[in-house]
């Protein structure tokens, strides 16, 4: 990325299921759902929204391998979009485990994101 932009943050959970791409999921949507970037296309290159660049960072508590990378970046609506994971996050009880949500045990994931936008 050439010049980043603007810097959104969010945090995302699954409290019963132990998915590690819907935390994901939540977290990004966390990050872009309050913001509205009216004059971002007036600096794209050619002042077209599709050459907006979109870095995604996500720290996930475990489960790397089973991250999504195709339904995070379905998430983000324009822009050529990477995702980058580190460790990080949480795993920690939500206090019951419920099998008819999907539980295996009582953790519940949190994930971090931070999606970087520019061109």
């Amino acid at each position: 990325m050439e010049q980043i932009m603007f810097i959104e943050t969010g945090m995302g959970i699954d409290v019963h299921g132990q998915d590690i791409t819907t935390a994901s999921i939540r977290a990004v949507q966390n990050a872009i759902h309050f913001n509205s970037m009216p004059g971002m296309r007036s600096v794209l290159p050619d002042k077209d929204i599709n050459n907006m660049k979109v870095n995604v960072k996500l720290a996930i508590p475990c489960d790397k391998e089973k991250l999504d990378y195709d339904k995070i970046k379905a998430t983000l609506p324009y822009g050529a979009v990477s995702v980058e994971v580190m460790d990080g996050g949480m795993l920690t009880t939500s206090g019951i485990v419920l099998e008819d949500k999907g539980d295996r045990n009582d953790l519940m994931y949190i994930v971090v994101a931070s999606v970087e936008v520019g061109y």
